[in-house]
């Protein structure tokens, strides 16, 4: 465990599959740096979890971690909320699928705090029992463009937070936000609540209800954390959930 002032924050990694170079095939284990750095701002020691598909090491992954981000990346697979796939969904990786619900129910069971940042939180719903829109064009009124292409830092379009959320406390009613996203939350998971929506009505945050630390962001906040701080008050909040 981290020290009283630094608590150990796992993130959750992926695979990138060489497609060329001298090993074509081959699977490296890896993070995007930002939530690495974004950790290390805000006050934590960062480690990144390799994919591992035994339950135990699963186990032992989380017990030596303080609190867990989940990563984004990949669509998840739609079979796990009973859709077929349709033809706007993007690339899958269904093994990432079963490690990162997986760590999420142990993480769950031992009452780290969680946060779900993109497709982490559509992990974060569909983990637990809620279901996604497979492509932005399925959501009725949704007219705000939720993929912003280049400028990762830049944000791009509003959120409004609800009122008497978690989410509110951290980063109060309005905030601007960049937006790299083309799946959405469709049904919320049970225990769980609405804590921030696009002008469109696209849901941009989730949270679990009551004093357990679970939220799930739509956005980026980690490759906004150099050039606005107060993307920085969301990892520091983890860290203090951490502390305790």
């Amino acid at each position: 465990m981290g020290n009283d002032n630094k608590p150990i924050i796992g993130i959750s990694g992926s695979l990138i599959i060489d497609e060329g170079g001298m090993f074509p095939g081959y699977e490296r284990a890896y993070v995007n740096n930002d939530y690495v750095q974004s950790v290390v701002m805000a006050g934590g020691i960062p480690y990144i979890i390799p994919m591992v598909y035994d339950d135990e090491v699963i186990k032992e992954q989380i017990k030596n971690i303080d609190a867990l981000i989940l990563s984004g990346g990949h669509d998840v697979n739609p079979l796990l909320w009973g859709e077929e796939p349709s033809q706007k969904l993007g690339g899958i990786l269904p093994k990432r699928d079963t490690y990162d619900i997986k760590l999420l129910k142990v993480a769950q069971e031992m009452h780290k705090p969680i946060l779900g940042i993109c497709r982490g939180e559509h992990i974060l719903n569909v983990g637990n029992g809620g279901s996604l829109y497979q492509d932005l064009s399925f959501i009725d009124g949704c007219y705000i463009k939720h993929n912003q292409q280049h400028l990762s830092n830049v944000p791009t379009h509003t959120v409004n937070i609800v009122k008497g959320t978690k989410l509110y406390d951290i980063l109060g009613e309005k905030v601007l936000t960049n937006s790299f996203h083309h799946l959405g939350i469709k049904d919320v998971a049970p225990g769980f609540v609405v804590a921030a929506r696009a002008e469109d009505g696209v849901v941009e945050a989730i949270e679990r209800e009551g004093d357990l630390f679970a939220i799930g962001i739509q956005w980026h906040p980690e490759m906004m954390t150099r050039d606005y701080p107060i993307m920085l008050e969301i990892f520091k909040r983890l860290i203090e959930e951490a502390k305790k």
